[in-house]
């Protein structure tokens, strides 16, 4: 790959007459070919061609006449439309236009009768199918096209035949789907009303009883490690059990009769379905295996009575997953920052508190719940000055790069923490260029905050230019506009591949240059 017209043709500077010498340079090669370097750049160049947002009609047209991949790909990124595209001779593109929506209805109704099961069943995954479609497809003699509709499908009574279809894996892929109809859902639990499958994908292929050797050494298998089947379809209705117990669409009664099914992955599923009685719940919370806790602890379904036992669990997951809970209680939240390592992201919990909610647990005597609310970027201005002033340097870590603070707090939260800010304040979108150049400067350099520093907006040439001692802040600084012109074209004789790339990609390299870098 030449990673020199690669950044150039991602340029958004790049002239129109350029961009046509490089789209030349990439329809040359017709054929995709990984195993020729000359095949290969041609590859890339397309891709990189095709994510442009300035490309006239003709540039479009070149393009797509390329191969029908790239034809799709411009399709997806909107640069053809349904209008431009035959679908007899750019099916894929037409496939691609349907998957985004913007297909028309007779090309649905076309490909539902495409001898090509591989063409069915990428049109059963496209939205908003017209009826007579999605009829053909759910009666498709390939198992493989009724699932794939089975999984994506929005309607019930589709879905509801589906649920129904003779052959496993249509109805393990139907499990998933939250438009069918409860009862539908509730047969697939329990066989009531439901005559037994006919097929599952093992006893399609292999002489049964049957089981899947997990390490198979044979390259063109697609069983699933450990698919088994002795006449009752065996592994494809455990999936299909538990792809059913994690539907939130299943009704609660079928759900908690596995709750004490000998197999952890069906116990686990009980515990992420949000709708059961408070003691299945309960019971839950004492399984034996962590990663049923762990479930239990996060699903939105519990009350803060679980919450308070597993906050105490002695599995560190199983804790941190009771944080992640969207309404566990703060006193609960207070009880395991001491003790758990929650990560520095904000948690549903405070994501979803209110004003008054946020301002009693700003005040909380424990740094780690006032960082928690600092975790939260959308405080009200005087919360997020006051958690900026916090005497604790994690509180002021996590609100560094709330939006809003002024130069002037940004400056006394580095004065006050030092290196242990440097990184937060330098992401801080309203940064100014003046104290990124300080920060910048900073003896010892951090390496956290000068990567900040490379990809920011408000960067100057001051600032930029220290950042190009680290390796990973400088192929991020060698792509900002703001870094001065005559030290872009100095970066395209990089040793490193990625700098270069990054230099002939950045709108600040002259069209000389460019110019002088196309073949």
């Amino acid at each position: 790959m030449n990673p020199l017209l690669c950044g150039l043709a991602a340029n958004p500077a790049l002239p129109a007459e350029l961009v046509d010498r490089l789209i030349a340079l990439a329809v040359a090669t017709p054929e995709p070919d990984f195993s020729d370097p000359a095949g290969h750049l041609a590859d890339v160049l397309v891709w990189r061609l095709d994510e442009r947002t300035d490309l006239g009609p003709a540039q479009v047209a070149a393009l797509a006449a390329r191969d029908e991949d790239t034809a799709a790909r411009l399709a997806r990124t909107g640069h053809l439309r349904a209008a431009d595209v035959d679908p007899a001779v750019w099916p894929l593109a037409a496939l691609a236009l349907l998957d985004e929506g913007r297909g028309l209805p007779e090309w649905a109704r076309r490909f539902a009768a495409d001898p090509d099961p591989c063409v069915r069943g990428r049109l059963a995954s496209c939205p908003g199918l017209p009826p007579e479609a999605e009829d053909t497809l759910a009666s498709d003699p390939d198992p493989g096209v009724a699932a794939e509709l089975a999984l994506w499908t929005t309607s019930p009574p589709v879905a509801a035949r589906l649920a129904r279809h003779p052959h496993a894996e249509v109805r393990r892929a139907v499990a998933f789907n939250e438009a069918v109809p409860p009862a539908a859902l509730a047969a697939l639990l329990t066989g009531d009303g439901l005559e037994p499958a006919r097929s599952c994908l093992v006893c399609d292929s292999r002489e049964i009883p049957f089981t899947h050797n997990p390490y198979c050494p044979d390259a063109e298998c697609d069983l699933l490690p450990g698919a088994a089947c002795d006449g009752t379809h065996g592994s494809t209705l455990h999936d299909t059990w538990q792809q059913a117990l994690s539907n939130p669409a299943t009704p609660p009664a079928a759900v908690a009769a596995f709750a004490e099914h000998p197999s952890m992955l069906l116990r686990r599923a009980v515990a992420e379905h949000p709708g059961l009685p408070a003691h299945v719940y309960a019971h839950l919370a004492e399984d034996p295996v962590p990663g049923v806790r762990a479930a239990l602890a996060q699903n939105p379904g519990t009350g803060p009575e679980v919450s308070r036992v597993l906050a105490a669990d002695p599995d560190v997951e199983v804790r941190r997953a009771v944080a992640r809970h969207p309404r566990v209680p703060f006193e609960v939240l207070a009880r395991l920052t001491p003790t758990t390592r929650l990560g520095p992201h904000p948690l549903p919990r405070i994501s979803a508190a209110t004003a008054e909610e946020l301002a009693e647990a700003a005040a909380s005597a424990h740094g780690r719940v006032r960082r928690l609310v600092g975790q939260r970027h959308d405080l009200p201005p005087e919360l997020r000055d006051a958690l900026a002033a916090d005497p604790d340097a994690s509180v002021a870590k996590a609100v560094a790069p709330h939006p809003g603070l002024s130069p002037e707090r940004l400056r006394a939260m580095v004065t006050l923490h030092g290196e242990q800010v440097l990184a937060g304040v330098a992401a801080n979108p309203d940064a100014p260029g003046e104290l990124l150049a300080e920060l910048a400067r900073h003896e010892p350099p951090v390496r956290r905050a000068l990567r900040e520093i490379a990809s920011h907006p408000n960067a100057t040439a001051e600032a930029l230019l220290p950042c190009l001692a680290d390796g990973k802040a400088r192929v991020r600084a060698a792509a900002h506009p703001a870094l001065p012109p005559v030290v872009v074209v100095e970066l395209l004789a990089d040793a490193d591949p990625a700098v270069v790339e990054a230099a002939a990609g950045n709108p600040a390299l002259p069209p000389a240059v460019m110019a002088d870098l196309m073949p």
